[in-house]
């Protein structure tokens, strides 16, 4: 555990006796039912201790060769390709859904209350919300909405085949308009809302919202607003979604016989988040994406009916459309929120008003490691605020409870006295969580298994695989692995010889991913020259090459250690993984982000370093270096001081020396998706900072 979490000048000796006698009696009264009766720890389900779980087998080599291809135990014979028998298509899944839960709560909106303008201390102005309840559709009221949906469409002169963009927030709305394009085999094209750069080309004849697109004949709005305003291009039709839906009632309009789709239509076209360039077009089908979200429910224990979901990440990302089609699929109700209304601390909810969590209460929730880095972060600052023997008490416990997972036993007592508080500020029943779009450190992945009381997922898929490749086990508490692959996809490790990375190495297997199986897409959208990542082997099965390298453990866990593109070789001849220094120091409190960059020419690396606003400014005090965010950013002094506590923090981490940035470059600003230089899941693009900061390489490099 991290050294952090270890504050021995605090304890108070009697408060440490105390708390390890009650341990003591805690640990014995537990001990002996289930010595004498057998019974087994209700978190892990008796599957005994961390290192004997972690030796049982995830997954194998189906050819005996280290490279593989590996499989998951339940699939060593035959991928899975299908949740229900005769449910091959998105529309199908939905319908089924419906038929099974009509009653069932299915998606659900807060209602707006109140909008404030609040003033800060600075003078700058924010607005804040006051919400109400849930307002629940059941599963039989969103299926008829989107039906009708689907037949205005159709009246509208929409046909089968024909591309719909969809370029909304994430909300309630967005499902049912996707509902209503499966229903009627038009292909949705996921516009995510901060990154449309390079894609106002796209020709699609009807969209839901403006874009100057040469084929665009009708735009439906969502909100009830106006359906005219100036300047708004002629020969196009404004409607709002409401109106849409009451042409779909018409009889005329209400279709019977309407063009059902095919397995293999095109059900999504979705772009790549765009972190390594522009955003690529991923041709999705209705199989495609049903394998996927087979491959991805196996992995989650219990799921049914009685779980709620919380929608906040973008719909037009592979995570979170995979994520809410397994909770329809399995009669969940999903709530939407927004990261800006999710907690109660989030910055629009009006001090003193609940946010999302709190009302919703979700079972179940999906995360970018973005955002569990910045709980991590916020509960970490609230601690060094708490009193001596507040934080020693936090730390005792957690050290324990650390300790007693790793022997695969729960701590009921810990997460009711010490832990509930931060259970709660996700509102206290999440009983898991799943990671993905990113590394999740090995830190904040600890932490969250311990104070939030429930496992952490981590997953590993890109677009290209629907999202799907691999999930950890839920009982499954090691860290920095994603776990082995889905019962709908295998994988294969191909030599890199370049990176120096091969399927001999000891003592574990490496080499580039690939990813084989029914959720494998059909390549991309109107760009034929970028399909060379995609091949079909000889026995018909779609696979393709991710560019991020990883390594097989024994009991067929995989690990991400690398990535093609990440990787740079300095002038010396060292390889530096970009990704990896990123991750080992954006657990430095002092550090909200990073981007480490690199160039052959040189020999070191250089950083781009967003500071924690309250940190920095507490580490100038102690400088005595005085100044505004925006000066201290631009003190040259005070970026020599944030390097030295960044090298201690590399160091502590157990990079090379060659590994650590020998000059950054401080920014006031945060990287947010609207200022273009993140994508909508918070991954850095690379190209996009090194266009802002390119004067302070030269420097950082001696060019000025």
């Amino acid at each position: 555990h991290p050294n952090h979490w270890v504050l021995l000048r605090d304890l108070n000796p009697l408060l440490l006796l105390l708390f390890q006698v009650a341990v003591w009696l805690y640990s014995i009264l537990a001990f002996l039912p289930s010595h004498f009766f057998g019974t087994v720890s209700q978190s892990e389900g008796g599957l005994g201790s961390e290192q004997e779980r972690a030796r049982r087998l995830k997954a194998q080599s189906v050819t005996g060769n280290p490279e593989g291809p590996y499989r998951a135990m339940g699939a060593t014979k035959r991928l899975v390709s299908s949740l229900h028998p005769g449910v091959d298509t998105l529309d199908k899944v939905f319908e089924y859904a419906s038929r099974r839960f009509p009653d069932r709560d299915c998606l659900g909106t807060r209602e707006v209350i109140k909008e404030e303008d609040e003033r800060q201390d600075n003078g700058k102005v924010f607005k804040k919300v006051i919400l109400g309840q849930y307002r629940w559709w059941s599963y039989a009221e969103t299926h008829r909405a989107a039906a009708r949906f689907g037949n205005g469409l159709a009246a509208l002169g929409q046909k089968a085949h024909n591309n719909i963009a969809i370029f909304c927030e994430t909300r309630a709305e967005w499902v049912i308009g996707a509902q209503a394009c499966f229903m009627q085999n038009f292909p949705c094209e996921c516009l995510h809302t901060y990154t449309t750069s390079g894609l106002l080309n796209v020709p699609c004849p009807l969209c839901f919202i403006l874009l100057e697109v040469p084929r665009l004949q009708h735009i439906i709005v969502v909100d009830d607003v106006p359906t005219t305003w100036p300047g708004y291009p002629r020969g196009i039709s404004v409607h709002n979604m409401a109106a849409v839906q009451e042409l779909g009632t018409k009889p005329e309009n209400v279709s019977s016989d309407g063009k059902r789709p095919a397995p293999s239509d095109i059900a999504v076209i979705m772009y790549t988040s765009g972190s390594t360039g522009i955003p690529k077009g991923v041709m999705i089908s209705h199989s495609n994406i049903i394998a996927g979200i087979t491959g991805m429910a196996e992995r989650i224990p219990n799921l049914g009916e009685n779980d709620t979901y919380i929608g906040y990440l973008p719909l037009a990302h592979v995570l979170e459309l995979s994520a809410e089609l397994v909770c329809v699929a399995h009669g969940c109700r999903i709530g939407y929120s927004s990261p800006q209304t999710l907690a109660d601390q989030s910055t629009k909810i009006k001090r003193g008003s609940k946010g999302d969590t709190s009302v919703l209460q979700p079972t179940l929730m999906a995360a970018v490691p973005e955002i569990m880095d910045r709980i991590y972060k916020n509960v970490m600052s609230k601690l060094e605020e708490m009193s001596s023997p507040q934080r020693t008490l936090f730390t005792l416990a957690y050290n324990y409870k650390l300790e007693q997972l790793s022997k695969g036993h729960s701590t009921p007592l810990c997460d009711k006295l010490v832990f509930k508080k931060v259970r709660s500020l996700l509102g206290g029943k999440i009983r898991v969580l799943l990671s993905g779009g990113a590394p999740l450190s090995a830190t904040t992945q600890r932490f969250m298994n311990v104070c939030f009381c429930c496992p952490v997922g981590q997953g590993y898929g890109l677009t290209e695989t629907c999202g799907a490749g691999t999930i950890s086990e839920m009982w499954d508490y090691s860290t920095g692995r994603v776990g082995g692959p889905l019962v709908c996809s295998e994988i294969k490790l191909k030599d890199w010889v370049e990176g120096g990375y091969s399927s001999t190495d000891m003592p574990n297997p490496r080499g580039e991913i690939l990813i084989g199986g029914p959720n494998v897409t059909m390549g991309y959208y109107k760009n034929e020259s970028k399909n060379q990542d995609f091949f079909v082997d000889d026995n018909g099965q779609r696979w393709f090459c991710t560019g991020d390298i990883g390594e097989m453990h024994p009991d067929g866990c995989l690990k991400i250690i690398d990535r093609k593109k990440d990787l740079v070789k300095l002038q010396a001849g060292e390889y530096v993984s970009l990704g990896k220094v990123e991750s080992m120091l954006k657990n430095c409190p002092l550090i909200d982000n990073i981007c480490a960059y690199a160039n052959s020419d040189e020999t070191y690396v250089i950083g781009f370093v967003v500071p924690n606003q309250k940190n920095l400014l507490l580490l100038a005090e102690q400088y005595c270096i005085r100044g505004s965010l925006e000066e201290l950013c631009n003190n040259s002094a005070m970026e020599e001081v944030v390097l030295q506590v960044i090298t201690e923090a590399a160091l502590s981490a157990q990079l090379e020396r060659f590994e650590i940035p020998r000059k950054i470059r401080l920014s006031p600003d945060p990287w947010t998706p609207e200022t273009g230089l993140v994508t909508d899941a918070f991954k850095l693009k690379r190209q996009q900072l090194k266009s802002k900061y390119q004067d302070d390489i030269e420097r950082m490099y001696g060019g000025k």
